[in-house]
Parts: structure tokens; sequence; C-alpha cells
């Protein structure tokens, strides 16, 4: 007579059978949900570093001192040019449609330096050549000075050669990193005297901002006179303000024509 025990765990394993078991591994059973007593520690970078084969980590690329070698290493304009197209450190570069690098006279007596391209500029590869680049040509015309000029040209660069996103403020490490790029730009363009037009231009060159307390007052800048104007871009929001732009620009035309 076979005892109710076989009967119990006969009814145990067809139960087992219709939740889906096939069949029997362990003579005790496990349980899934219990967690063990103490978790195996995920290996630290340093020890993946450390084995067999594996790869070490790409060094670190400070682009501040990358610019500063890369532009140090141009002769001229054109290797400065060059440089900066090659320049891979900068994610505006991979926003923009073209490097914006220069127009103008190289050699001129007068380098106009403004902030940053916009979508116009970003279009031609020119700077200044939207209606903020319009206005600029008439005030230049306005003192017998202009990137076309033939006695009195000009030379005119941006602070940043590719358009950001939107048209918004360059952030400090953008200009940090373009910084030795404008500095060796002045250096092989050899001006005279430089305008500095607007607050982004004055705090990368000047480290100051502050447009209105510093324009028409002559500094010096890379060992060059200076001299701090608003932005075309701000006269046409402000066309009140045009009256100290035409001050300004009279201080120039009299710097110039005096050496």
């Amino acid at each position: 007579m076979e005892s109710a025990e076989f009967h119990n765990a006969l009814a145990l394993l067809d139960w087992q059978v219709e939740l889906g078991a096939t069949e029997a591994i362990c003579d005790e059973p496990v349980n899934c949900y219990e967690l063990p007593e103490t978790l195996a520690k995920p290996k630290t970078q340093k020890a993946a570093q450390g084995a067999v084969g594996a790869a070490p980590p790409p060094p670190q690329v400070d682009p501040v001192a990358e610019a500063q070698r890369v532009s140090m290493a141009a002769q001229d304009l054109e290797s400065l040019k060059a440089a900066l197209g090659a320049f891979e450190h900068c994610e505006l570069k991979r926003g923009a449609r073209n490097l914006v690098f220069s127009d103008g006279l190289p050699g001129a007596s007068v380098m106009i330096i403004g902030e940053a391209p916009g979508r116009d500029e970003d279009r031609e590869g020119r700077p200044f050549v939207g209606r903020a680049g319009q206005l600029l040509d008439k005030m230049l015309a306005a003192i017998d000075m202009g990137r076309d000029h033939a006695s009195a040209p000009v030379y005119i660069t941006n602070v940043l050669p590719w358009r950001p996103p939107q048209n918004r403020d360059p952030l400090p490490q953008e200009i940090a990193m373009m910084r030795p790029f404008l500095e060796r730009h002045i250096a092989l363009a050899k001006p005279q005297a430089l305008v500095i037009m607007g607050n982004i231009s004055a705090q990368a060159l000047l480290g100051k901002r502050g447009i209105t307390r510093l324009r028409g007052t002559w500094t010096e800048c890379f060992g060059l006179p200076a001299l701090p104007m608003f932005h075309p871009a701000y006269l046409l929001r402000q066309p009140a303000a045009k009256r100290d732009a035409w001050a300004d620009l009279l201080s120039l035309k009299a710097r110039i024509a005096n050496g």
C-alpha cells in the first residue's frame, strides 16, 4: 500500500511540470531570488588598464596649449589659415559651414577685430558681410577708409573664426582656445593700430567687458595702440550711439594720420 507521502511528492512533481520544469539538476532546490552574502566588486578602470593586452587611454590634449603650438608654427597668414582650418579641438567648427578668416588687405595700417561670424558671414566665409558689415563699410567710407580702399585700406577679422550656434555669445573656453590664433594673426598682419569692436572682442583682447565704458579711450594690446568701439550690430539696435561711434572714427582717423 502506497503511503500518503508518496502521493504528496507525486502531486508536487506534477505541479512543477505544469509550471514548466522539465528536468531535475540538483539534489537540493536552488532559490534564484536569494542574494549572495558578498557581491563581486566591479573592476576599476586602473585594474582594467593593467590587464594583459589592454590599450592605454589616449593622452589628454590641452586645446589652448595645442592652439599655441600650431599657431606659433605658422610663418605667414596662409599657413595660419591652414592651421586654423585643421584645428579639431573647437566644437564650433563642426556646426559651421565655413571658416571665416579675414577680409581686406593684409598689412593695412588698421586691423579691425570683431566678435564672431553671423549667418551671412558663415555662408560666405568672410567677416562683416551682413547688415552690420554694410554699416561698417559706410562708417569706414565716412573717414576715407575701407577694406578695398586704394590709399587707406583696412584688414578685418574676428575673435572666433566659426559661427556659434544660434548666434549665441562665445563661451570663455572657446575664446581662450582661439586667442593664440588671434594673437598670431595680429603679429603676422603687422597693423599699426587695432580697432576692437564689441564686448566679446574687448574680453578676448583686453580681459575686460563693458564696451560703453571702454569705447573711445585708446589703450594698448599686444604692443599696439588699440581703440575699443561699439560693434556695428549694436549701433543697428541703438542708433543714438552712432554719435559716439562717429567721435571714435574721427579719433581713429587722426591717430592714423599722425602716425
